[in-house]
């Protein structure tokens, strides 16, 4: 016989599936249309209980979003997880591109629709506020990967970190993703390949 489930893992399971059903009606429907009780319903859970766990919908979203680009509930900085440090100990220049590409491709798999959803709600101010400070994270990681290359002498004459994060950040951010994966078709794996290839023609000396 299968043990109970303690109150904490009861309360996790609840919160994952008020994300899960967020997630779904925002993309379906958009910010807008979606109440707290179509995900409360969703859910199969009462509106105070949604209300409780985040406090607002605009707070949902935020926590949405983050656990979409992480991919977990675990609160652990970007900088911090295993595939990020293994970009930055990777010692070939190439290799850590492609590795760069190939992180991207597996948060914006799962995230794009969320980045979405925020990115067309920016008129209300706390979601264009939001979507700013997603901007930046995307950036400080990226700078942080740039430096790694700084640090090799990988970088083509005319760059340093700040524009090698600010090119980065362009070829792999859901713009372009959102264009050649969802709007033009291209397979992810298309994509990877493509912004991996246009990373190491743009900064590798």
């Amino acid at each position: 016989m299968p043990a109970a489930l303690t109150r904490a893992e009861k309360a996790r399971r609840t919160r994952q599936r008020m994300l899960d059903a967020a997630a779904r009606l925002f993309t379906e429907k958009g910010w807008t249309a979606t109440t707290v009780a179509d995900i409360a319903r969703t859910a199969e859970v009462g509106v105070q209980t949604v209300y409780f766990t985040f406090g607002t919908k605009r707070k949902l979203l935020a926590e949405l979003l983050d656990t979409t680009v992480a991919g977990d509930l675990d609160p652990v900085a970007t900088l911090d997880r295993p595939w990020a440090r293994e970009i930055l100990d990777e010692p070939s220049p190439a290799t850590q591109l492609a590795l760069q590409a190939a992180g991207a491709r597996r948060i914006l798999e799962r995230s794009a629709p969320v980045l979405d959803v925020v990115r067309a709600a920016t008129a209300d101010p706390e979601i264009a506020a939001l979507w700013r400070t997603n901007v930046d994270q995307r950036h400080a990681v990226q700078l942080r990967f740039a430096q790694a290359l700084a640090a090799k002498g990988a970088l083509r004459h005319g760059h340093d970190s700040e524009s090698a994060a600010d090119i980065a950040l362009a070829v792999l951010g859901p713009e372009s993703y959102g264009l050649l994966v969802t709007t033009r078709g291209w397979s992810p794996a298309r994509w990877e390949e493509w912004a991996a290839d246009s990373l190491a023609r743009q900064l590798l000396a």
